[in-house]
This record gives C-alpha cells, structure tokens and sequence, in this order.
C-alpha cells in the first residue's frame, strides 16, 4: 500500500450538493428493494433471486458497455472491483434475500438503520474520509431514529435472521465505499457494470443448482418484485447512487440512506394505501435534520490525484 499524499479539507459546496442529488436519486431506486425482494421470495428461492437479479443486471451491463465501446479496467481497478462485486453484487442481495424469507421487509428497516453509519466507517477506511466530531454526533442521532423507528412501528425485536442482515450491511457498505472511491477515475455506471460482470460467471452454476431443486413457478407479483430488483436496484439506481459518493464523499452522501424507510413508506401509501401517522412524520423530520447537520459537517477527502494506490 503506498502512502497516501495528501488530503483536502473540504470538497466544494456544489460538488457536494450535486452528489447529494445523485445520491437522493439513488436510493429513491433502492427503497423498494425489501419489499421487492419479499414478494420475489415469497414463490422464488433466495439463492436464485439475489444472485439472479445480478445475472440478469450483468446481462444488461454487458449491453451497455459493449456499445459505448467502454475500455477495460486497469489491473489496479480490477482489484478494487473484487471488492464491489463481493459487496453489493454477491454479498448484500443473498444474504438480504436469505434474511427477507424469514422477517417482514419492515424489520429490516431495523438493521438497515444502521447502513449509512456503516457506510461512514467504510468510507474512512476504504475512501480516504475524514469527519468530524459533528458529523458522527449527526450520523448516529439518525440511525438510533431510524432502528427506534422500526421497532416503535412493529418490526419487532432482532431475530437470528437479522445477523444474516447485519452481515448484508457491512457488505454494502465496503462495496459503496470501495465504488465511490473507484468512480472518481472510472465512472459510476462503469463501475457497477464492471462490477456486474466480473461476478456473473460465479453465480452461473448456484443458480442452475437451485433451478433444478426448486423450479421457477412464480407468481406475475413475484416475477415483478424480481424484476424490479435486477433492472433498479442492482443495476439503474447504482448509476445515480456511484456518481453520488463520487462527488459528494462517500460519508455525507451514505447519509441520505437515512431517509430510505420513509421513502418505503411513501410509496407503500401511494401504491398500497398504507397510513402514515405522526410519529413516521416526526421521525422522518428528524432523519432529515440529522442529514442537514451531517451535510455542514467538516469532512477531510482525499482527492483522486493524491491517492496514488491503496
């Protein structure tokens, strides 16, 4: 590992902003992932459907970068790849799949509390990240919201099956951290189509495995929560989500992550007709400030011409 040269205090205001826009946009792409991933699960086994929808996203990545006519990663980026593809290819959509056949999607938003401060950490290992005091006094105020949240709302108390989720979060949170910092050089989409199709030959042979168990009679609900999963959240939303951390800092941007339960809700209102009381506003109002008092926050980048390797 060479030494890193130098960092900068403070990225730009309107780098920051425009990452926090990219980053809003991303995870307005991943609020509907439990729940989708509940329904898919419901008749789809969990092997099939979180490796499944990163076989079919890499088919579309393929896609993409075949016609834009992208050139092939450096060695050095190859490496870094390994990481995004073991984190939010492989990592997070099989164990999160395995975990939503056994919990209901609003449990998860329990241990999903707990992603936008992982994603700090990792973005101080992974990413070169520095923050303050203050920004991690505003992290974690907004993720004991978001875990108070979903146990106040009737997720319950953890269960064994939340270990499987934790386990899906730190994965996440090193493949966002590690694909922030590459899509400084290689681009966001790139990064996650790479990504795609350096793990799809590794889920080729469990997905057959698990075809020939246990067939793919499904529901048209099911096929659609699987579709959702493979199209938006493992390949569209990445777009917006890496080139958001890219600019914005992989610490202040995972911090948008914050209001992903109250995205869920607001669409299950508009879709479902579910009800959103007072206490989901009030939660929600504080998730909100918590981002706002991390978005002021000091935080230490390191540039992508200082990092030489790491």
């Amino acid at each position: 590992m060479k030494r890193i040269q130098g960092i900068r205090s403070v990225e730009p205001k309107n780098s920051s902003d425009v990452g926090l826009i990219y980053g809003f946009l991303g995870v307005l792409g991943f609020s509907l992932t439990l729940p989708a991933t509940r329904v898919a699960v419901l008749d789809l086994d969990p092997i099939w459907v979180g490796l499944g929808r990163g076989f079919v996203a890499a088919i579309l990545a393929a896609i993409a970068l075949h016609f834009t006519r992208q050139k092939f990663p450096t060695p050095h980026q190859w490496r870094s790849l390994v990481i995004v593809a073991l984190g939010v290819v492989l990592g997070f959509p099989l164990l999160s799949a395995w975990a939503m056949q056994r919990l209901p999607a609003a449990h998860g938003a329990v241990v999903l509390g707990l992603l936008p401060l992982v994603t700090a950490i990792a973005g101080v290992i992974r990413a070169g990240d520095r923050p303050s005091r203050q920004f991690w006094i505003a992290s974690s105020i907004g993720s004991l919201t978001v875990i108070g949240f979903g146990i106040f709302s009737g997720a319950g108390h953890l269960q064994p099956a939340d270990l499987a989720l934790f386990m899906a979060v730190v994965a996440a949170a090193f493949g966002y951290a590690e694909g922030g910092k590459l899509a400084k050089t290689l681009g966001g989409w790139q990064v996650i189509s790479w990504a795609l199709v350096l793990a799809a030959p590794v889920e080729i042979l469990p997905m057959i495995v698990s075809t020939s168990q246990h067939g793919l009679t499904a529901s048209p609900v099911a096929w659609l929560g699987f579709a959702y999963v493979s199209v938006v959240s493992q390949f569209v939303a990445f777009f917006a989500w890496y080139h958001g951390l890219a600019k914005g800092g992989v610490a202040r941007v995972g911090q948008i992550q914050l209001l992903q339960p109250f995205l869920t809700l607001v669409a299950s209102f508009f879709l479902l007709g579910e009800t959103i009381t007072p206490v989901t506003i009030g939660a929600a109002c504080l998730v909100v400030a918590s981002v706002a008092i991390g978005r002021r926050s000091p935080i230490k980048r390191v540039t992508c011409e200082q990092i030489t390797s790491q």
